[in-house]
């Protein structure tokens, strides 16, 4: 990622934008996504969470953050501390660094760099607290999953849904971009979830608090680079999460 002289592209209105991406052995395709989102037509800074990758990730992008000062920062933490905690690390060094508009997104091109001005958007526009990138609201956009996948996908939003009440399609989407006033009103103190869990209490609890949340419509592309981080435990955490949530909102504990 060499500077050669980058135009820097204007920023969204009321603010500036970052995008929180969370890393763990991503060394493969993590320049790519970085050149992607700084091409985009509106400025949106990146931060990159990683988890002491031992496959040189943050290496990577320590060069890419000397090419592009003040676009590109990294948190260095000291092992796999788990996806939740490391968006909930990113928000608050977002919130500290003055950001309006925070948004999260996968390290490995599944989500479209691309879409990110249409995440921004209508936040920044006042339309929406919380705008999702959803891959089924309006119908199913999922690119090379298998079958098993996609409907244990889609039930778990089924289910979700169904305990929860809540008015999302895309429950477990990762994502999303977030009005600073979100996360000012959230108590990131009591954020307990640490999979994919951690994106359906995010919508739950701002949901609760009466913020707007808007789905969005993207495609989701199934990662061609690395592997995957899902696993039977991330699953079992996500389904008693939603019981933990409704019991907790049933009772005033929230």
């Amino acid at each position: 990622m060499s500077p050669s002289n980058p135009v820097v592209p204007p920023e969204p209105p009321g603010g500036r934008a970052v995008v929180v991406i969370p890393t763990y052995n991503e060394a493969e395709g993590i320049l790519a996504i970085l050149a992607r989102v700084l091409a985009l037509p509106v400025r949106v800074d990146v931060l990159v969470v990683d988890d002491g990758s031992p496959d040189g990730t943050a290496a990577l992008v320590t060069e890419a953050i000397a090419a592009h000062p003040g676009r590109i920062h990294l948190i260095e933490r000291t092992g796999k501390l788990g996806l939740g905690t490391a968006y909930v690390a990113g928000f608050r060094w977002a919130l500290d660094a003055d950001y309006a508009y925070v948004c999260e997104m996968d390290a490995d091109l599944s989500h479209n760099p691309d879409d990110l001005p249409a995440l921004i958007a209508p936040v920044a526009e006042g339309r929406t607290d919380l705008a999702i990138g959803s891959r089924y609201v309006g119908g199913v956009r999922v690119i090379n999953w298998p079958l098993e996948r996609l409907v244990l996908s889609y039930g778990a939003g089924v289910y979700t849904r169904a305990i929860t009440r809540m008015p999302v399609q895309d429950v477990t989407a990762g994502f999303v971009c977030y009005h600073r006033r979100v996360l000012d009103t959230l108590n990131l103190d009591r954020i307990r979830s640490n999979g994919y869990s951690f994106q359906v209490e995010m919508k739950y609890r701002a949901w609760k608090k009466g913020l707007r949340l808007t789905e969005v419509p993207i495609v989701f592309t199934e990662r061609a680079e690395g592997q995957s981080k899902m696993s039977r435990a991330i699953m079992r955490e996500a389904a008693w999460k939603v019981w933990e949530l409704r019991f907790r909102a049933l009772t005033g504990r929230l």
